[in-house]
């Protein structure tokens, strides 16, 4: 069994590749597409969601990193919940960005605020620090629904 910071280190670097994965839906829409669409009021700059992106992909890595390190990841229910988020979150930008299915995008985020949710509910009872590191990233996304419902509305 690996110790913790080597399992920290590892989980939040996974994280960050994954989270990189979806810059690549991103980059190539956000000069042509997504600068056509009318913005919903408290859009922030597009240079801030790398950043907040990348905190937040560190914070779920550690959280995952402290349940893994807790032995409590191979429980199927917190594996489910944990996963679900996490290819909710990964499609999100092929939908919305890559396909420009802005209704489809909301579904997904709306499930992927329901999966966070759960996941923080169920990481609670193994770890609170691993629930707490999570809360911001709830918090984004409910930011993020906002927008992708306000994109909705307006285009």
């Amino acid at each position: 069994m690996r110790s913790l910071p080597v399992k920290i280190i590892l989980s939040a670097l996974i994280m960050l590749m994954l989270g990189g994965l979806g810059s690549y839906f991103t980059s190539s829409s956000i000069a042509s597409w997504y600068v056509t669409l009318e913005r919903p009021p408290g859009t922030p700059p597009n240079w801030l969601f790398g950043p907040v992106w990348s905190v937040l992909y560190i914070l779920i890595g550690v959280s995952f990193a402290l349940v893994w390190h807790g032995g409590e990841l191979g429980k199927n229910r917190l594996t489910f919940l944990f996963f679900t988020q996490l290819i909710l979150n990964l499609g999100w930008s092929p939908v919305f960005f890559g396909a420009h299915q802005i209704m489809l995008a909301l579904v997904v985020i709306l499930l992927m605020w329901i999966f966070i949710a759960l996941t923080i509910r169920a990481f609670a009872q193994v770890s609170k620090p691993a629930a707490y590191l999570l809360i911001p990233y709830l918090i984004w996304v409910s930011y993020a629904t906002y927008l992708n419902a306000g994109y909705a509305y307006l285009n």
